[in-house]
């Protein structure tokens, strides 16, 4: 076998713009040779995937998937270029099985980039075929799972493009021994209030310490320069304070459905009437490209400078 040097792979990545490994890899196939490697890697899929692996990719699908018995759910997130990759019927079917595979895992996106997915290929490898195909950058983002020991995991997209698919998906545990048709409609209207409102957080203790009291901080010297005195600014803050914890805190949210009732209301009265106790025990929210910075292109002047020369 030819030796294979650290500069061939380097020589080979700048060629075709090939991940580390997928380079090593094609030389060792192809015996050290140079163009039948980036020829192997063509072929392969992987230097046309790994040269749009660079362009911005914030638009795409998030899907979700329940199990049969109701008592898991997950969500996957993937990305694409372009809204219109979105209703592309490959890229559909793929978000789909990735959520179905997703179930089979600990949740994570690791684990669901190594499940076996079609043709001996694990679900990272049939993305990259998927980005050769249609030709613009994808990635697997983000994946997570909810499980109860008994009770029912809701799941919700908003403004579904196709059954399960969508812009927003939701995740709602629900732990109870209470009929499962009680809380389905219970999980998806408390799914459309976490679509709708956005709570950061379940409840008051799982609040981020650092995010509390940087609020903490902001409320108390907003509340210093009004001139009031510091035992006044305490009260205050105080107030303000039981007011953020309303506005990020999903259990001390106003139910969308019913603004006089929290959330935590709207759930102790379902297990009223469904004669057992719920417990929401944690919810996701995903938002497609949330905190992706998107590239802003400016078509009209990329025209203006092909034309100019």
């Amino acid at each position: 076998m030819a030796d294979i040097t650290a500069g061939m792979v380097k020589e080979l990545r700048e060629k075709t713009g090939a991940g580390m490994m997928d380079a090593k890899g094609a030389l060792v196939e192809c015996k050290g040779d140079m163009e039948a490697a980036v020829d192997w890697l063509r072929k392969k899929g992987l230097a046309k995937a790994a040269k749009k692996s660079g362009r911005t990719a914030a638009e795409g699908l998030v899907a979700v998937s329940a199990a049969a018995d109701g008592r898991s759910a997950s969500i996957v997130e993937i990305n694409a270029e372009t809204d219109f990759v979105a209703r592309n019927q490959q890229f559909q079917d793929y978000s789909l099985k990735a959520a179905q595979i997703s179930l089979t895992t600990n949740g994570s996106v690791e684990a669901l980039a190594a499940a076996p997915f079609a043709d001996g290929k694990n679900a990272q490898e049939t993305l990259t075929s998927l980005i050769a195909t249609i030709g613009e950058n994808m990635s697997l983002r983000r994946a997570q799972k909810l499980s109860v020991g008994q009770g029912l995991v809701a799941t919700y997209v908003h403004n579904a493009i196709a059954p399960n698919l969508g812009k927003i998906g939701v995740l709602v545990a629900l732990e109870s021994a209470a009929p499962a048709d009680k809380l389905a409609g219970l999980g998806k209207q408390l799914a459309m209030h976490v679509a709708a409102a956005g709570p950061e957080y379940l409840d008051s203790s799982s609040v981020d310490p650092a995010a509390f009291e940087r609020e903490k901080n902001v409320q108390r010297e907003t509340a210093l320069a009004s001139g009031k005195p510091a035992e006044i600014v305490e009260k205050m803050l105080e107030g303000r304070m039981r007011k953020y914890c309303e506005e990020v805190c999903l259990m001390d949210q106003a139910f969308i459905m019913d603004p006089d009732s929290k959330i935590a209301t709207v759930i102790e009265k379902a297990a009223k009437d469904a004669g057992s106790p719920i417990k929401l025990t944690a919810f996701v929210r995903y938002v497609l490209g949330e905190g992706i910075e998107k590239e802003v292109v400016d078509f009209a002047a990329e025209v203006a400078s092909v034309v100019n020369g």
